[in-house]
């Protein structure tokens, strides 16, 4: 048992149900109301739900992996990919929040600090298990 991939695993899970019972009302439902083209609607609407599985599937990867379910040569691949995916998401929401116009967009982009823990744990259980 990895004890670093089982923590970064209940964090991107705690990630998921944020992302579902908070940023879905706020961000997906919001949207459909505004009065913007059809067809960027339903790019956005996309583009949700691509995010919502890549989280939901890291997490069940992250669990897995901690579980040592998964052989150890996978699971340095599976993890390390997993952790960069999180960094970059993590490095472009600090990139958008800093050059953003709008003030009030830093104050909601939070969600980088939880992607950086989830990868360095990530990281930690690659390169400690």
């Amino acid at each position: 048992m990895n004890i670093y991939l089982l923590v970064a695993a209940v964090l991107a899970s705690i990630t998921c149900v944020g992302h579902f019972v908070i940023a879905k009302p706020q961000l997906l439902c919001s949207k459909r109301q505004a009065d913007f083209d059809p067809t960027t609607i339903t790019l956005m609407h996309c583009v949700f739900h691509y995010v919502s599985i890549f989280l939901v599937l890291s997490t069940l990867v992250l669990f897995a992996c901690g579980l040592q379910w998964v052989p150890r040569m996978q699971t340095y691949a599976l993890a390390l990919f997993i952790s960069l995916n999180f960094m970059l998401f993590a490095i472009w929401q600090i990139y958008i929040g800093y050059f953003a116009e709008v003030k009030s967009v830093r104050r909601v982009q939070f969600h980088w600090v939880f992607f950086i823990i989830i990868s360095v744990f990530t990281l930690l259980g690659v390169f400690t298990g």
